[in-house]
């Protein structure tokens, strides 16, 4: 008997999961769930969505056995569970992908799958894995090459070797955290593919996703959370993107974001031939150039890992530059601190929170770490009232709720302290701006309200380099479109040049002829 009809026969019920009134409080008194029934059927694709800080995640934690619920029941194929850890997940079925891969880099898809294996069949061999893999493999037509070392392998091919990790542990329901979120265009479809195939196979999918183009395209059903609660569950077909939106906001939210036609200025920020190494001494950028312009936003477009975050942090003054040379207004910044850059103009939003953000400090002290100049006395001692201002001004101007400017920054949702990050910049009037990964993570509204913010800044004639591995963005947002695969730029030009296709074929670093 195959490995799938022998996983699939094991329940005659319809209904893989049933989660009724879960509820959850965490020890510092914050309530993450309030009462939320969630219902998913055998052999269906399901979407969950939500913004930041609505349940999705905590949700998918207590039905993986990561977190206990508060109280409530959960029933698996009709039975009733109680996990004490994701081991007990896993015995009944239950496997998992997150959004950052748990594979070892430097072993084999093989050992990978070997280890994984051994820890509920012990007295497995290698040998015993690679067989039931190619089986596996055989059967769903996903294929990944068991010998190759997975570092050396595509991101994509790298998810479909958690896939079927998770799978051969057995697994009948399938959580898939944010599972597009490094894939080109072609990867995806790729994906998509296989997630039609293991729903004929009869394996059931849980889509967390905050694309609701994704959710329209794979999903047979989706559940909706907002602040805790469920909103409801519909099917995928008898709603719109828009209908979508607004269960997940409580408005209407502006998909199509206008970017006014804008004569872009002369060239302020030039990059020439850089070459860049990565923490490990390897060269991640290899000759980069390009022009940003006055008033234009240019859309770096490429799968992430390759080179993105070392090109940026070199062109803000955090990462040396091996080799080539950065122009500002036609001064030779190339071997300037990050502060004297910043004193000329710059501005940089890393592509991370927990790069750009210090958690244990408020929101007044985050927001003058990148303005230290003008709020610090010749004796070095920080202007408080001065300081005040500026979290002021970042939360008024960005609309950023919180309870105070003393407030930790740890305790305000993801878009919150995206809006800090990017508003301290703002406030600091630059002429040149680098953002990576803007709006990585963050719900509709603040997706909306960042976007919009950076077109307000291309309209005030300001130089954007717009690093983002969100093709949408990149061509809603872009005057101009550069594609980065390995730290080499495969093409430059404007949005109408470029498709889905075409972008895809370059991030995935098809040379073209």
């Amino acid at each position: 008997m195959s490995i799938i009809l022998r996983c699939c026969s094991l329940a005659d019920s319809s209904v893989a999961i049933e989660m009724k009134n879960i509820y959850k409080v965490y020890p510092d008194g914050v309530v993450a769930l309030r009462d939320v029934d969630f219902i998913v059927y055998k052999g269906e694709i399901h979407g969950l969505l939500g913004e930041n800080g609505a349940g999705k995640t905590t949700l998918m934690r207590i039905l993986y056995g990561e977190i206990k619920a508060t109280r409530g029941i959960i029933k698996i194929f009709g039975k009733k569970v109680k996990f004490h850890g994701p081991w007990d997940a896993i015995k009944h079925g239950i496997g998992m992908v997150y959004q950052h891969f748990t594979l070892v880099p430097t072993f084999t898809v093989k050992e990978n799958l070997y280890l994984s294996y051994v820890s509920i069949e012990h007295k497995a061999t290698i040998d015993d894995v690679r067989e039931k893999a190619k089986k596996l493999m055989d059967e769903l037509g996903l294929k990944v090459p068991l010998n190759a070392v997975v570092e050396t392998l595509p991101v994509g091919v790298q998810q479909r070797v958690e896939i079927i990790k998770t799978l051969l542990r057995n697994a009948k329901i399938l959580i898939l955290d944010e599972p597009t979120s490094v894939l080109t265009p072609i990867e995806i479809k790729e994906l998509f593919n296989a997630l039609r195939k293991l729903k004929e196979a009869g394996i059931t999918i849980i889509f967390i996703t905050h694309k609701l183009r994704e959710v329209k395209e794979i999903t047979d059903r989706v559940t909706v959370l907002r602040r805790g609660r469920r909103v409801g569950t519909v099917e995928t077909d008898k709603v719109t993107q828009k209908d979508l939106a607004r269960m997940m906001v409580e408005r209407e939210v502006v998909f199509k974001i206008e970017k006014k036609p804008k004569e872009p200025g002369e060239p302020v920020f030039i990059v020439k031939d850089i070459w860049v190494r990565d923490d490990r001494g390897l060269m991640a950028v290899k000759g980069v150039s390009f022009e940003l312009r006055k008033g234009e936003i240019l859309g770096l477009a490429g799968v992430q890992g390759n080179g993105q975050r070392e090109l940026a942090e070199a062109l803000a003054g955090v990462r040396v530059v091996k080799k080539g040379k950065i122009y500002l207004y036609g001064k030779d910044i190339t071997r300037l601190p990050a502060s004297k850059r910043y004193s000329l103009g710059l501005a940089y939003v890393p592509d991370s929170r927990r790069v750009g953000l210090i958690y244990d400090m408020n929101i007044i002290e985050n927001t003058v770490l990148t303005n230290m100049y003008r709020v610090i006395t010749r004796t070095r001692r920080i202007k408080w009232g001065i300081a005040s201002k500026y979290a002021s001004e970042v939360i008024d101007k960005l609309e950023v709720i919180a309870p105070g400017i003393t407030s930790p920054i740890k305790y305000l949702s993801g878009g919150n302290q995206q809006k800090v990050m990017v508003g301290r910049e703002i406030i600091r009037e630059p002429t040149v701006f680098i953002v990576s990964e803007p709006t990585r993570g963050l719900d509709i509204g603040a997706t909306e309200f960042i976007r919009k913010t950076l077109l307000e800044l291309r309209g005030q004639d300001k130089a954007i380099l717009l690093i983002s591995t969100d093709l949408d963005e990149i061509m809603q947002l872009s005057d101009r479109i550069a594609v980065i695969y390995e730290g080499k730029i495969m093409a430059i030009g404007k949005p109408e040049e470029f498709t889905l296709e075409r972008l895809g074929l370059l991030m995935g670093g098809v040379v073209e002829s």
